[in-house]
């Protein structure tokens, strides 16, 4: 990971690196960092005039960041890159983002980015359920989870330390049949949440936990790798985070930051993506390998807004079952 102390300090160090002339961005991410150092690359080499540095976590911890940052008066990012569209809404609602109008979201269904330019969707990370080779029982249903053959080996990041387990969470509340007396349940049948999504892949492909809720690329790379792991889209859906792109209303590099809006959105930049073994968002892309067809793929829905609002309650509900981890 990389540590920004202050804006300064990133001009007083790329004025080597650069020409004198190119602008600077920061970028704040959650992506992993290998993906992150891969999309930088990408925008670097088709703007060789922008340098960008970059910030990674999860999602609640990068927004802390930023927030001490606007209350100090000194935000350091100028673009966001992170899990859901609910962190976003939040941030348009209180006048921290920049209204960009992309020519690339003519190739985007609409529902994917905000009507007024706020932010835009990147790709689909769907949430469901990994399994060791090893383990027992072949999941085909969230509900298995919940079953004696399950009990004590089923692992789940915190909606506290990832923003897709919270949007996973508040997803799967809305289901019918499933709610939160879904997670009384598992918590029941000895489920843990702690941590974030790359703690759940470890648990599982270790043999430590049978069981995982973790986001679908990290245990299809693993997989492509050797790893004993499967990945399961559960029959009544699953909950997809799409890592929305926006501008800080606070940027003094508009122009720049508009244009790695663009690019992240543009063919090149979804190639990217899918290179990296994501489902890009934009229409008419292939899928990575390993994953099956996209109408197969049942996405739960989730209104921003909505979920917004709930996010306080939604949190003290989770930790009401699973404890502050």
């Amino acid at each position: 990971m990389k540590t920004i102390v202050s804006a300064a300090a990133l001009v007083a160090a790329s004025l080597f690196a650069i020409p004198a002339t190119a602008a600077n961005l920061v970028l704040y991410t959650s992506q992993p960092n290998e993906d992150a150092q891969a999309t930088v690359d990408g925008f670097m080499a088709a703007n060789p005039d922008i340098k960008v540095d970059w910030v990674r976590d999860g999602t609640p911890k990068i927004m802390a960041k930023l927030q001490a940052e606007i209350q100090a008066g000194n935000p350091v990012a100028d673009i966001l890159l992170i899990a859901d569209v609910v962190t976003l809404e939040r941030l348009k609602q209180d006048g921290k983002l920049l209204a960009y109008k992309s020519p690339e979201a003519a190739q985007y269904d609409a529902a994917l980015y905000d009507a007024d330019g706020y932010y835009y969707s990147t790709k689909l990370i769907t949430t469901g359920i990994m399994y060791n080779t090893s383990a027992a029982m072949k999941p085909a249903s969230w509900k298995d989870l919940a079953k004696p053959e399950a009990k004590g080996l089923v692992t789940m990041p915190s909606p506290l330390a990832s923003g897709a387990a919270l949007i996973h969470a508040q997803t799967l509340a809305a289901v019918p049949g499933l709610g939160w007396d879904f997670y009384k349940s598992l918590a029941e049948n000895g489920a843990i949440a702690a941590g974030g999504n790359g703690a759940v892949l470890k648990s599982v492909a270790s043999g430590e936990k049978a069981y995982g809720m973790v986001v679908d690329y990290l245990p299809i790379r693993e997989k492509a790798k050797g790893a004993p792991v499967e990945f399961v889209f559960p029959s009544e859906g699953v909950s997809a985070v799409t890592e929305p792109v926006g501008i800080l209303a606070s940027t003094k590099n508009a122009d720049a930051a508009k244009k790695f809006v663009d690019y992240v959105l543009s063919e090149k930049g979804q190639e990217g993506f899918l290179k990296l073994g994501y489902i890009p968002a934009r229409n008419g892309m292939k899928l990575p390998e390993g994953f099956p067809a996209r109408d197969t793929i049942k996405v739960l829905p989730i209104k921003a807004a909505e979920a917004l609002k709930n996010t306080d309650q939604d949190l003290k509900a989770f930790s009401g079952i699973y404890g502050s981890n």
